[in-house]
């Protein structure tokens, strides 16, 4: 386990992949995002994409996912405190092979909460083509290690 006393600025993680079904992308569509572009192939053909594709929502719970299962391994979780950006620049399709790379960009303390640390990250999730298909920066609360 990490803790925010482990950390440093340029820290890298990387995570394992994770295959994006047709079959998953039309659930979490019909359930999430009902969209015909998310929910139905044949609609899909007409519409902006041209095809089937994944809710940039269904891409964030992917990420976050392989985020939590990855090598960054934080002492208490991954605990979000917000999100400054969050962009989906290329759709993710049926196939598609998802695996997030995350730097820290800043650590700093946590004054209300001497026990954790801040740290803001820069999460890129990329395809198996090594492409950008969903960027993100956030700042996380993390265990400072016990005295």
């Amino acid at each position: 386990m990490r803790y925010f006393d482990d950390l440093k600025t340029g820290d890298k993680f990387s995570t394992a992949e994770y295959e994006m079904t047709e079959a998953e992308i039309i659930a979490f569509g019909q359930k999430f995002d009902p969209q015909a572009f998310h929910t139905d192939p044949v609609s899909a053909k007409g519409t902006l994409f041209g095809q089937l594709v994944a809710s940039g929502w269904h891409t964030a719970a992917v990420s976050m996912r392989l985020m939590v299962l990855g090598e960054m391994d934080l002492d208490g979780g991954v605990i979000g405190q917000g999100m400054e950006s969050l962009r989906w620049p290329r759709p993710v399709l049926p196939g598609d092979r998802l695996r997030v790379v995350t730097e820290i960009e800043e650590l700093r303390p946590a004054p209300a909460r001497p026990g954790r640390g801040l740290i803001k990250l820069r999460c890129r999730t990329y395809n198996q083509h090594g492409k950008v298909v969903q960027d993100m920066t956030a700042t996380l609360l993390v265990a400072r290690r016990p005295a």
